[in-house]
């Protein structure tokens, strides 16, 4: 006889856990209205909505699917998402870090980003930014210091992108995801051998914490957690460490 589903149960603020088959299921608090943003499950604990988080649909949420047990956003936070596309995941990492927080989403194409700019419609905290990641100097006025960075872009040079973006935004001890996607950093290598070589640039400065693969929900994909060593801090051009003016006004809610 099947076993019936657990109830979501917290196992972080705003994030609950369901086990079905021996198979976990992640939710997060539905802090948009309307709640379900891509078609997800909703269900209903002691009052709370909650969002099924499918992990075919996004990569953090795959992760969570496969034991992630890195760093992930929190209550009140604020990170910045790059290649945030729609916002199938920003949605959640809206979830998160909750009314307090924010969420500052870059997306550099204009169809997606008309999507994602209708969902910040939806959602108090989450604040499309219509920009290239390549060219954090165009949303310095626009994003403060961040507690943590996710970075999601379908480019060759993803590691050098979450680096440069990390210098001039990720607070001292914030937290830098990566969501490596190895068949755009070209076919010379399997997918090991560019692991391999974006763990090597990361590791010395950074502090990796935790490294998973995402098969088989996403091919070929990595989510790589890494956080500021106290070397890289001490360094003059380290992340949170040169002081900027604060951001003008703009679309805070």
């Amino acid at each position: 006889m099947r076993r019936p589903p657990d109830r979501p149960r917290a196992v972080a603020e705003h994030l609950y856990r369901r086990d079905e088959d021996r198979r976990p299921e992640f939710w997060t608090e539905g802090l948009g209205e309307p709640l379900s943003v891509y078609g997800e499950r909703i269900a209903f604990v002691e009052g709370r909505p909650l969002r099924r988080w499918e992990p075919y649909r996004s990569k953090l949420g795959a992760a969570l699917a496969r034991g992630w047990s890195g760093p992930i956003p929190s209550a009140g936070e604020r990170w910045l998402y790059l290649g945030a596309a729609t916002g199938t995941t920003a949605s959640h990492v809206a979830d998160l870090v909750g009314r307090e927080g924010r969420v500052y989403a870059v997306e550099r194409s204009l169809r997606p980003f008309a999507r994602l700019l209708r969902l910040g419609e939806r959602y108090p905290n989450l604040l499309p930014l219509l920009a290239d990641a390549r060219r954090p100097e165009a949303y310095l006025d626009r994003v403060p210091p961040v507690d943590g960075l996710y970075l999601d872009v379908a480019q060759p040079d993803q590691v050098d992108l979450a680096l440069a973006n990390a210098r001039h935004f990720l607070r001292g001890s914030g937290a830098l995801l990566l969501a490596l996607k190895t068949s755009s950093m070209g076919r010379e290598k399997e997918p090991r051998g560019h692991l391999a070589e974006a763990l090597a640039r990361l590791e010395g400065p950074w502090e990796v914490e935790e490294t998973i693969p995402l098969d088989p929900f996403h091919k070929r994909h990595y989510l790589i957690g890494a956080r500021p060593t106290r070397a890289l801090l001490a360094a003059p051009s380290a992340p949170g460490v040169t002081r900027r003016a604060a951001p003008r006004a703009g679309r805070e809610r």
